[in-house]
């Protein structure tokens, strides 16, 4: 059975007629039938279908078409009360906040059926509903907002996100020489060193960054030169250990540029004449 077919009924009902317990496809319901069978998980499924006592008082004074500037609160405070006590009845955890605000319906209601002092009647008094009336229009403005923007696309929900990657020019990417092939390079020097060595002794001063200032103007064409022309193999192997260094100095002041065209190819060098190199 659906929300729509319980529906209780609060609008006044014809004189000398019990109020109805429910409206079933538009009809008035006033007895339950004879051989009617309510099992019972039956009610615990219609009442988690509210999220809270405000969401029931807005749902049984839109289902009786009622003016929620103009309350009755009888017939209102009636209902309400029934429900609460078949919430009791089935579970006692979810009754605490329901109760409440039963208190509340129960103390308007008593207000309006007292009646008012003649200087009070005289003056404007403020109509107890007013407190009602206000959280229940914030909460129906709440719930309204909840539910659009439910309704908009969600991500993961509604849809997924697509990724597109587009390039707009395709760049040559040299790659990167490493300390690897640097050693292999400066090994492959050395062994061509020793092969063409001679046995004559003498003594000589070597120094780096005059060594450093020589490549420099070997290089100052600006053109890519291979790695093996700027060793002397014929100076000997200091003068190829002074040579090296004063390489690794230059590329680490990040003043020549080291690369090669494929992995294992020749290396070769060049000045570094921007920063983006």
């Amino acid at each position: 059975m659906s929300e729509a077919d319980l529906a209780l009924d609060l609008r006044p009902h014809d004189e000398g007629l019990p109020p109805a317990l429910a409206r079933i496809y538009g009809e008035s319901l006033f007895e339950l039938p004879k051989d009617l069978y309510i099992p019972p998980d039956a009610l615990q499924v219609f009442l988690e279908a509210f999220e809270g006592p405000l969401d029931l008082l807005l749902y049984l004074i839109r289902k009786a078409n009622i003016n929620v500037l103009d309350i009755p609160m009888a017939p209102l405070t009636a209902q309400y009360l029934k429900y609460v006590e078949a919430m009791r009845r089935g579970n006692l955890e979810l009754a605490a906040e329901y109760l409440l605000m039963a208190a509340m319906l129960l103390e308007i209601k008593s207000r309006m059926l007292l009646p008012r002092p003649k200087h009070e009647a005289e003056g404007e008094e403020e109509d107890p509903r007013a407190e009602l009336v206000r959280r229940l229009l914030e909460y129906e403005q709440m719930k309204l907002a909840g539910a659009r923007l439910d309704a908009l696309p969600r991500v993961e929900r509604d849809y997924e996100w697509v990724t597109v990657w587009v390039a707009e020019k395709v760049a040559e990417r040299l790659p990167e020489v490493s300390l690897h092939d640097l050693q292999a390079a400066w090994l492959g020097l050395v062994r061509k060193a020793k092969l063409m060595r001679h046995h004559t002794i003498k003594r000589e001063e070597l120094s780096v960054r005059e060594r450093m200032t020589t490549i420099m103007r070997q290089l100052g064409g600006g053109q890519f030169q291979p790695f093996e022309a700027l060793f002397d193999h014929d100076a000997g192997v200091p003068m190829l250990v002074v040579s090296f260094l004063a390489v690794l100095e230059l590329v680490k002041e990040r003043l020549v540029v080291v690369s090669q065209v494929a992995p294992l190819e020749p290396i070769y060098v060049r000045l570094n004449t921007s920063d983006a190199d």
